[in-house]
């Protein structure tokens, strides 16, 4: 299966992060915020940038003389041992964080084997969860998640996805026809938010971007309950903008 990788703001964001990582692990005993600078060729005000998130996710911190040492996360996630657990956890506290700025349940999915997974959520009492009446690997033709996974294949590869999950109509707004659904996919910008209007389940408006590592498909996604979809595009735009936390733990 081949895919269809189009680099976005996030992708270009995880690209810097890590020289910036890179440079500060190259300097066990401190580098300067002009040092990292010097060695990255990053301007000022984008390492500035960089540099703040990456101490929030604790990837680096500033120790006493004001220098920059690699953090307490990136070096639970650059362990074999245990990465998995300490991925999970930093996933975690990302997705909670992102629930609360956006004012919505947040979910990673994967592409995994030919599936749609959900692998990770954060949700709240204010927040709920949508409700997954209709197993959602069977339903990548009507979901925000689904969409934006099969976004990242290639035609070829959402062919094969569509051959072995029936398009059923799941709503009156739900694309049955592969052909319609096809062509959206093909002319969907990567930098613009994939959304479900009422298309997996009536009541619920979704939003998802991509969140692509390597060979691995992935996406990020918020759910709102159908009175507040006046705040849809708006909560996806920032997703959309605080999505290289999450790309960027999966690349570590």
């Amino acid at each position: 299966m081949a895919l269809r990788h189009e680099p976005n703001a996030s992708y270009h964001s995880v690209q810097d992060s890590l020289r910036v990582l890179e440079t500060v692990a190259r300097h066990t005993t401190g580098v300067t915020e002009t040092e990292i600078a010097r060695e990255t060729g990053l301007r000022t005000e984008r390492l500035t940038t960089l540099l703040r998130m990456l101490r929030s996710e604790a990837y680096v911190e500033q120790i006493a003389d004001g220098t920059y040492a690699t953090g307490a996360a990136f070096t639970r996630l650059g362990s074999a041992h245990g990465h998995e657990g300490a991925l999970r956890e930093q996933l975690q506290q990302i997705l909670d964080r992102l629930r609360d700025s956006v004012g919505a349940a947040v979910y990673i999915s994967r592409y995994e084997d030919g599936e749609v997974k959900v692998t990770q959520y954060a949700d709240s009492p204010a927040t709920p969860k949508v409700n997954e009446w209709v197993d959602f690997r069977c339903s990548a033709h009507a979901t925000a998640v689904g969409k934006s996974l099969l976004t990242q294949l290639d035609h070829d590869g959402r062919r094969d996805h569509l051959a072995r999950h029936k398009m059923a109509r799941l709503t009156s707004r739900t694309i049955t026809s592969d052909k319609l659904l096809l062509s959206r996919l093909a002319s969907q910008p990567p930098t613009v938010p994939v959304l479900d209007l009422q298309e997996y389940a009536i009541g619920t408006v979704c939003a998802a971007v991509p969140i692509t590592a390597g060979s691995s498909v992935g996406c990020l996604a918020l759910s709102l309950p159908v009175e507040h979809a006046h705040r849809l595009r708006r909560a996806a735009d920032t997703l959309n903008r605080n999505a290289a936390p999450v790309l960027l733990s999966l690349t570590i």
